[in-house]
């Protein structure tokens, strides 16, 4: 089994601890992802050392404003690494606001050309933003992964495009039927789990920080809107992820 997109540098556990505890979960590989050019050097450094983890790394839309945004070539030099496996998570989010609007649209149009430029598939993070998305994706000919998906709207348009749909721990939520719907849609050889640790604990972990481990608990209550065994499923989304990220 794979958690597809965990920020082990916001854990409070040590990556050690958590990636121990996830392989006594089942869980042999994770995704860690940067979203700063110093929490991207970290995810590096931190799967370099470690078997089973790889990492993204890209500059969050939040960071848009500041000086993140200009430290591009970096984040280009980071991204020639065997551990660097996708760029993101990249995106829009019009929600929170934190940056200009323009100012986002512009690093993650920077970002897909960096994608393209090196052949890498891109992790998206979009809020309040669907729309504007969908159109700046529209010139993007590489792989593209939807994490941790909630946005509906987006549906049709990552079925037509073929993307592949992650789903975090919020599809295991009693209210969240409509992201269960859309999961039991997705074709097969697009699903795929995530946790975003330390973020979005599924409900038999609510209230506690997420960890890598507790993707089996996404996987369950995504086979169960599926209609699927969820060791069969792990190992559909397991593929999934070496065709998404070129991991094999």
């Amino acid at each position: 089994m794979i958690d597809t997109h965990a920020h082990l540098d916001a854990c409070a556990d040590p990556p050690a601890v958590l990636l121990s505890r996830a392989r006594d979960a089942g869980v042999e590989r994770v995704i860690t992802v940067g979203t700063t050019i110093e929490s991207c050097h970290v995810a590096l450094e931190t799967a370099d050392g470690n078997e089973g983890l790889y990492a993204a790394l890209g500059v969050h839309p939040h960071e848009a404003g500041g000086g993140e945004a200009g430290r591009l070539e970096e984040l280009r030099g980071l991204l020639g690494h065997e551990r660097a496996i996708a760029v993101g998570e990249t995106g829009l989010d019009f929600f929170r606001d934190y940056a200009p609007r323009d100012a986002q649209l512009r690093l993650f149009e920077q970002q897909l050309e960096l994608a393209s430029e090196l052949g890498k598939p891109v992790v998206i993070h979009t809020r309040d933003s669907d729309d504007e998305v969908a159109t700046a994706l529209a010139g993007f000919d590489g792989t593209v992964v939807l994490h941790c998906f909630s946005s509906p709207r987006l549906f049709p348009v990552a079925l037509e495009r073929r993307y592949y749909v992650s789903f975090a721990g919020n599809v295991t939520f009693p209210k969240a039927e409509e992201l269960r719907t859309a999961a039991a849609q997705v074709p097969a050889d697009r699903v795929l789990a995530e946790t975003d640790s330390p973020y979005l604990a599924p409900q038999p972990r609510r209230g506690r920080p997420n960890e890598p481990a507790n993707v089996v608990h996404t996987v369950a209550a995504l086979a169960a809107a599926r209609g699927e065994d969820p060791a069969e499923l792990a190992e559909q989304i397991d593929r999934n992820a070496d065709s998404a990220f070129a991991l094999r």
